[in-house]
């Protein structure tokens, strides 16, 4: 299956991250997509294995930007170095996961990264609620990237 492309309202959205600094073009990287989606699918198959919520939460979470990842290299994209690199993963993921399944994710990647930071940075604990939605998200976000055509991993 090929990687479905972007629609012309999806290309403007992405060319206005391209102009204002938070994405640079580069050239599609399908083995570099695929390998992201492997390390998805392997933090996902392990999430039932853990037993703190923080953690589960947190890889969760990882898997989340991995998909990000691979949705980027999958396009021919990559966020530019320095501060707001996940909040342009989320920014992406809306834009190219605009429908349903997943569009709802997509757009909860940016309530995970924001929590997220909340934990690490003001020491807030995660509950089970959060860790569960977290995981829910990773699966559903992993499920709209393989509709896209993105490698299976």
């Amino acid at each position: 299956m090929a990687v479905t492309g972007l629609t012309p309202v999806q290309q403007r959205a992405v060319d206005a991250l391209v102009a204002n600094g938070r994405l640079a073009r580069v050239p599609v990287d399908l083995t570099k997509a695929a390998i992201f989606m492997r390390q998805a699918q392997d933090v996902i198959t392990d999430l039932p294995h853990l037993t703190k919520a923080q953690n589960r939460y947190n890889l969760a979470y990882d898997a989340c930007h991995d998909v990000g990842e691979a949705v980027l290299a999958a396009h021919g994209y990559r966020t530019l170095s320095g501060p707001g690199q996940h909040e342009t993963i989320g920014l992406f993921l809306c834009v190219v996961i605009d429908k349903p399944p997943g569009n709802q994710d997509a757009r909860r990647f940016d309530q995970l990264r924001r929590s997220r930071n909340r934990q690490r940075y003001d020491a807030r604990p995660v509950s089970e609620a959060e860790a569960a939605l977290a995981v829910r998200t990773a699966v559903a976000l992993l499920g709209a990237a393989l509709a896209r055509g993105l490698p299976n991993p």
